[in-house]
C-alpha cells in the first residue's frame, strides 16, 4: 500500500494540531510542507503523521505533532533569530527551527542520532543554517547567546544554565515537572514564565528526578 504523505500532513495538520490552538500561520504552514515521514525509521513510517509519540532509539522518542506545533508556536521565531536546540532526535524540529529562524544550534548527546539527524536533513536540502553537536547540554560551556532556546525533552526542574544563554528579551521552551502530569512553559530571559499546556514527554538524559527510596 502507498502512503499519500501529502494528504497524511494535511490531515495532521486539520484535524491535530490546528484543534489545538496552533493557529500561526507560520508554523502551520511549516508542518504542512516539511516531510516528516523522512525523519522516521522506516520501520515507524507508516506512523509519521499519528498523533502518537515515535520511537528514535537510544531510549529516545519523537514528540507527538500536536506538542510540537504548540512548541514552535510558543516561541514565536522571527526570520533574523538565532536558536538553540537542545535534543536533536531526529532532527524534525531542527528543520522547522530553521525554517523558521536564521540560524539554529542543535545538541545532541547521542553521536549516532546526531549523525542521523544529519543525514536526515541532508537526504531533503533542509537545514544548511542549522549546525549540529555532539554534546550533553548539562555540561556545555559557550559564550554565545541565543533569541531562543528550545528543550525538546522534559526537565525536573530547569537548570539555570539555559537560561544563561539568552540575549536579553529572549526565551526558552520547556516541560518540566513529574510524570505522568508536566507543564510545558515559555520561560523570559527576565524570568517571567507562562504556562502553556499539560502533557507527559520523557526527560532529557541527566535531568529527569532522582529516585524516590520506598521505605
Amino acid at each position: 500500500m502507498t502512503i499519500d504523505y501529502s494528504h497524511a500532513r494535511e490531515m495532521m495538520v486539520e484535524q491535530q494540531v490546528r484543534p489545538w490552538d496552533v493557529l500561526d500561520l507560520r508554523v502551520l504552514d511549516v508542518l504542512a510542507r516539511l516531510p516528516r515521514e523522512a525523519f522516521v525509521a522506516e520501520s515507524h513510517r507508516a506512523l509519521a503523521y499519528a498523533d502518537t509519540e515515535l520511537p528514535l532509539g537510544h531510549g529516545q522518542k519523537m514528540m507527538k505533532p500536536v506538542v510540537e506545533g504548540r512548541m514552535l508556536q510558543a516561541l514565536d521565531l522571527q526570520p533574523g533569530e538565532e536558536v538553540l536546540e537542545i535534543g536533536t532526535g531526529s532532527g524534525f524540529i531542527s528543520a522547522c527551527l530553521g525554517e523558521l529562524a536564521r540560524e539554529v544550534v542543535s545538541l545532541e548527546i547521542q553521536p549516532e542520532l546526531a549523525a542521523r539527524a544529519r543525514a536526515n536533513l541532508d537526504a531533503v536540502k533542509l537545514g544548511a543554517n542549522v549546525r549540529i553537536e555532539v554534546a550533553d547540554a548539562l555540561q556545555w560551556q559557550t559564550t554565545r547567546h541565543f533569541d531562543a532556546v528550545c528543550v525538546t525533552a522534559a526537565v525536573d526542574t530547569l537548570p539555570t544554565l539555559f537560561l544563561n544563554w539568552l540575549r536579553p528579551g529572549g526565551r526558552l521552551f520547556v516541560i518540566r515537572g513529574q510524570s505522568p502530569v508536566m507543564e510545558a512553559v515559555l520561560v523570559k530571559a527576565d524570568g517571567s514564565t507562562e504556562s502553556l499546556f499539560e502533557t507527559d514527554v520523557d526527560y532529557l538524559q541527566g535531568a529527569a528526578p532522582a529516585p524516590q527510596f520506598q521505605f
